[in-house]
């Protein structure tokens, strides 16, 4: 008998049926993956199991029996906790209070909550994942990995029999992926079910024992990940073969746009020089905490710094991200639901956020005519799947709000994008989406500056690769020299500084 079954789960959002008559069954002791484009219903799938999304039409059975899960507190009941794809901590509360928070341990005498208690089972299941972090930081402080494995450590606090992933592994190095893959085995000893969600098919084929693959919302098919392969998973994911996994066109590179001199900020980046030029794709490579998004955002007028940064020849002092829009650099940020867009507005909103202006007449009154048909234009340039520019991005597909978030800076008429974890948390079909567009912008000489924690990414897309570690520029290659060993080489060692990158 299945620890679990779900059949002819449907599910509709106004103007998307998410989930049209689709099954699922899962064994104790078993890893089972859920593959499938962005907008494929793999989440909303698994919403529906633990509680946070009611279906409007389907059953439920767990060890046989029926059950009806109406909200979070009957999924937790029924031994079901998920690891959502957006982190569900609190961020001014401590590593601790998250990682039992509703659930505290209260001391039998006093009767107040035992915080040594806690503290000390939180050290333990964080050691589990083989992680160091101390308890009682506040979360807000912890970086996006961080608070990944607190995420994680919470759910492992539950004891669940159900234990759901959505995209666990997004903000992880490759040594956390593998600490969590061991835990993912234990628990698989222990009787545990796991639903894994992932875009990373590599990953799946490692750690999962059977792929069920949905595609807009209905379900394809299943496979077990020994009789299968990675082509043929591409192939029921998107409906079709995709002859090349990183579309890559040569674009001849003209002008010096961007020159940077001898950046410093304290206690982040140190003595950092290079040149990028128009129609260019430079790629920033380098471990978690090597300074990338730092450099990323001092060119965006976050951090105070010190040095000379050139635009076009021209000398700029970027004190502000207003001062780097105004000289034609934006930034594409890795946390697109936190830092990049409001998810609770809609599509129109959000695009036109960095141009109002263009949109505001001499009296302060937008031209909404104006503003829904350059928005529009936008959706139809970029294929943004939306059944309108008036509905809410918090209902759209990874893919298609990272695409949002580039025609709201494609409106400010940009010379040069940063693009910070463009390809996080989306499929590989709306991967190449991306990359195709970034050759767009390459051929309409707009100059960008790629951060991917994926080397083949980078290998696959840049002209030419800059390696970072602690805060400096530790090499350089030419896209037709570079190779994962090279750039892993420059990535661990402080030695072979490069100063002059150009």
């Amino acid at each position: 008998m299945p620890l679990l079954e779900m059949k002819g789960i449907c599910k509709q959002f106004p103007g998307v049926m998410a989930l049209d008559d689709v099954c699922l069954t899962l064994d104790s002791g078993e890893v089972l993956a859920l593959l499938g484009e962005n907008g494929a219903g793999k989440s909303t799938l698994v919403k529906i199991l633990s509680g946070v999304y009611t279906m409007d039409k389907g059953q439920i059975k767990i060890n046989g029996d029926i059950v009806d899960i109406r909200n979070v507190w009957d999924a937790m009941k029924l031994g079901i906790g998920i690891i959502h794809q957006e982190l569900n901590l609190i961020p001014d509360l401590t590593v601790y209070e998250n990682i039992f928070l509703g659930r505290e341990k209260r001391n039998s005498v006093t009767k107040r909550i035992d915080k040594s208690y806690l503290k000390q089972e939180s050290k333990k299941l964080l050691n589990r994942l083989g992680v160091d972090i101390d308890v009682e930081r506040i979360v807000k402080t912890l970086s996006v990995a961080e608070q990944q494995m607190v995420e994680i450590a919470k759910v492992l606090s539950m004891d669940c029999r159900i234990i759901i992933m959505d995209e666990p592994t997004d903000a992880l190095t490759t040594d956390e992926v593998q600490n969590l893959f061991k835990v993912i085995r234990a628990l698989k000893c222990e009787g545990k079910g796991i639903i894994l969600i992932s875009h990373k098919i590599e990953e799946i084929m490692e750690i999962a024992d059977r792929v069920e693959v949905l595609r807009d919302g209905k379900y394809i098919g299943t496979k077990v990940v020994a009789e299968t392969n990675t082509d043929e998973l591409i192939k029921m994911m998107v409906g079709r073969e995709l002859k090349e996994k990183f579309p890559k066109v040569k674009v001849p590179v003209s002008d010096v746009v961007l020159e940077v001199r001898n950046l410093s900020v304290p206690g982040l980046l140190h003595d950092i020089s290079f040149e990028l030029r128009k129609g260019e794709v430079l790629g920033i490579a380098g471990l978690v905490g090597a300074g990338r998004t730092e450099l990323a955002k001092t060119l965006f007028g976050v951090y105070k710094y010190s040095g000379d940064v050139f635009v076009e020849g021209k000398k700029l002092k970027l004190t502000s991200t207003s001062a780097a829009i105004e000289a034609g650099i934006v930034y594409l940020t890795e946390d697109r639901k936190e830092e990049g867009l409001f998810l609770d507005k809609s599509v129109s909103y959000n695009m036109t956020l960095a141009t109002l202006k263009v949109f505001t007449g001499l009296l302060g009154k937008v031209d909404t005519r104006k503003e829904a048909q350059t928005v529009s234009d936008y959706v139809q340039r970029l294929r943004i799947k939306t059944p309108s520019i008036s509905q809410t991005v918090e209902n759209l597909s990874g893919g298609n709000q990272q695409k949002v978030l580039v025609g709201k800076w494609l409106m400010t008429q940009p010379k040069i994008m940063i693009l910070d974890e463009p390809t996080r948390g989306i499929d590989v079909g709306a991967k190449v989406e991306i990359y195709n567009l970034i050759n767009e912008l390459k051929k309409n000489g707009i100059a960008i500056i790629m951060i991917s924690s994926e080397l083949p990414e980078i290998l696959g897309i840049c002209d030419r690769i800059l390696v970072m570690h602690e805060g400096r520029i530790t090499g350089c290659l030419e896209d037709n020299e570079a190779t994962q060993e090279k750039i892993m080489r420059y990535a661990i060692s402080t030695g072979g500084m490069y100063f002059e990158a150009n």
